[in-house]
């Protein structure tokens, strides 16, 4: 169901979506969870953010970067830097929107796992949504590694039943085979056809990614992958108002602590409770 400004929303036949917007929509209003806006803007928003991530994930699927884990990721060194801990710091003379659409142009210059897949997908949806002036404005100094991301993505995790095409879902190994530690999950983006993309994975229903991880557990094992009901997704509200204000690189912005810890895979639930037991905060 949804809500604007507390008033149950109406499709109107006039609204310019095409059909994956509509889908977007229609899920929405017949979800049983509320989803609530202050305007019609706001949710339109959301739903075109949404329509991008999943076409951004598409693009990922079908220039296919490596999937690998962090000491040996690869970048182009004409946009990142490549950390120690296999991070990619964007290069200080790079604007960010042609580093991030560089990953999808030079894909075969690139390896990463699949969480930090999630943070490239998160931001150059948001980049096709906002355009390039608003995301080099907002978006500088970019790191990619892991769930580590700028506080405007404003990322949010939770348990939820209520999954919609765009947001991340974990799908978790719990018997994975510790000679192959990448396979402990995945991080698969909900398209619109209720399937999923997970990079290294390629396009897949739920049970497929489940057999697969399946087939990559300890010997002897019993206990099955699951698709879990932990689910991530931007703050859409967040990322709406940032093309309500504009925003130089003078304006103070609080940045997230990065928590190195290298393990491929894992969910953002767990990258937060990794930050927290290193005494640090998130936002």
């Amino acid at each position: 169901m949804i809500q604007v400004m507390g008033k149950s929303f109406e499709f109107q036949g006039n609204l310019e979506l095409d059909q994956v917007e509509k889908n977007i929509l229609q899920y929405m209003q017949e979800d049983h969870i509320v989803y609530s806006y202050i305007s019609s803007r706001e949710l339109l928003f959301e739903i075109k953010l949404r329509k991008n991530i999943i076409k951004s994930a598409k693009e990922m699927n079908e220039t296919k970067p490596e999937f690998t884990i962090f000491e040996q990721a690869r970048c182009n060194r004409n946009y990142w830097q490549l950390t120690k801990a296999g991070g990619f710091l964007l290069r200080p003379d790079v604007r960010p929107s042609d580093a991030i659409m560089d990953i999808f142009k030079n894909s075969s210059l690139y390896a990463f796992e699949c969480a930090t897949a999630s943070v490239i997908i998160y931001y150059y949806a948001t980049l096709k949504t906002i355009g390039h002036h608003l995301f080099n404005a907002h978006f500088q100094e970019l790191y990619l590694y892991s769930w580590h991301t700028d506080t405007d993505l404003g990322l949010v995790t939770f348990y939820s039943d209520g999954f919609l095409p765009g947001d991340v879902v974990y799908f978790d190994n719990p018997d994975y085979n510790s000679q192959t530690p990448w396979f402990r999950g995945v991080n698969a983006i909900l398209l619109d056809d209720w399937r999923y993309f997970g990079h290294g994975f390629s396009i897949k229903t739920d049970e497929e990614i489940v057999q697969v991880l399946n087939k990559k557990r300890m010997e002897g094992s019993k206990q099955s992958a699951v698709l879990t009901s932990l689910l991530t997704r931007p703050s859409f509200s967040r990322l709406s108002a940032l093309t309500n204000r504009q925003q130089t690189s003078s304006d103070f912005k609080i940045k997230q602590h990065v928590a190195h810890h290298n393990r491929s895979s894992i969910s953002l639930l767990n990258y937060y409770n990794y930050i927290i037991s290193l005494g640090y905060q998130y936002f």
